[in-house]
């Protein structure tokens, strides 16, 4: 006979609860394992591929360790340094930047910045602000960042947990099955399958998405030679996946940075401006149709919503998890949904009943 519902809410409503006050209490300790687990989970298609192709597990999990190991050092010798010493550079030339802006709005429009005025005022205190808290805000974010997620963490725990679960990955999915209530099992596998559609089509599909157009603003910014480029392209591809978003951002700041630089020279600002367009346009109608798709579920507001909730109960990791949470729930909504609309309290009529039909409007 099976367990009656009340039982089985109950039973379930402790689980998740006992979930999140270990999430709550184990979040540092947890840090490195989800990391890992998210490598894991985003390599795994690749590993399954290289499986058809003849490889076996061991070998296709030691061929992506090694390509991903490489690229992992030339970002650290080619990229990393560079996008450090731009930004360093940034906060350093913002003051001057604010000061140009003042001069152009004093020429152009003399009575704005009257002395002692609001907007004067404001474009003084921004400026000093940026020069005197700028690297201090930054040295304090690397070094809380390395107080959390230690030398250790980054370079030995999460890569080895990243490689032992992409190689026991399909073990383990196959063991968590045999471990579902047989009562339920269908109905968990046909959600956990809509789950992973969502997560794969919009972590694997945005994060490709991101990384093209970062690297793109990147490497376009710089070759039309705007001196803060690859730190813009950074930004503009970093939340690309809020859409429009990126776009606007990078571009106003692109465009901003490109006014002081090339004021007089129209045509680097319009291709700096072009640049900006044309992601919007590849991206558009090329990169997320073809690699996120239309039916992700993951609207941008309900995502920015569950980043914020879950950053502000659990931290970092709870960012870290906020995103195939909210998948999971909005996949269960659906559901429930589904269920709600097939049910007498929504038709109003009990099983077997028929329906009355629906009156006729002249």
């Amino acid at each position: 006979m099976a367990l009656p519902a009340r039982d089985q809410l109950k039973y379930w409503g402790i689980a998740t609860l006992v979930f999140a006050v270990a999430l709550w209490y184990l979040g540092n300790v947890l840090l490195p394992f989800l990391v890992g687990g998210a490598i894991a989970y985003f390599l795994d298609p690749v590993a399954d591929r290289l499986e058809r192709l003849g490889f076996s597990r061991a070998l296709a999990t030691a061929t992506i360790t090694l390509v991903a190991l490489l690229i992992f050092v030339l970002l650290m010798l080619l990229v990393v340094p560079l996008l450090i010493q731009q930004t360093g550079q940034l906060i350093n030339t913002a003051p001057q930047l604010f000061n140009n802006l003042q001069t152009f709005l004093a020429e152009r429009f003399p009575n704005l910045l009257d002395e002692g005025g609001v907007v004067r005022e404001t474009l003084v205190s921004i400026g000093n602000t940026i020069r005197d808290r700028g690297g201090e805000l930054l040295n304090t974010a690397l070094s809380s960042a390395a107080s959390i997620l230690n030398i250790v963490v980054l370079f030995i725990i999460v890569p080895v947990v990243a490689v032992y679960l992409l190689l026991d990955w399909d073990r383990m999915v196959a063991r968590i099955d045999e471990l579902l209530p047989r009562d339920h099992a269908p109905t968990i596998r046909h959600l956990a399958s809509e789950i992973d559609n969502t997560l794969a089509s919009f972590i694997r599909g945005m994060g490709t998405v991101c990384l093209i157009l970062g690297t793109y603003y990147a490497l376009a910014l710089m070759l039309v030679g705007l001196q803060f480029g690859l730190v813009v392209g950074f930004v503009a591809g970093l939340i690309t996946f809020i859409p429009y978003v990126g776009a606007l951002v990078g571009g106003a700041l692109a465009i901003g940075l490109g006014l002081f630089q090339f004021w007089g020279d129209w045509l680097s600002l319009g291709l700096v401006a072009g640049i900006f367009v044309l992601g919007q346009v590849i991206e558009g109608n090329v990169l997320t149709p073809k690699l996120v798709g239309n039916s992700v579920g993951l609207h941008p507001v309900w995502l920015i919503f569950a980043l914020s909730v879950f950053g502000t109960l659990f931290g970092f990791v709870g960012m870290l998890i906020a995103v195939p949470m909210a998948a999971a729930l909005g996949v269960i909504a659906r559901f429930a949904v589904a269920r709600y609309k097939g049910s007498s309290l929504y038709t109003g009529t009990l099983p077997g009943d028929v329906a009355p039909l629906p009156e006729r409007l002249d």
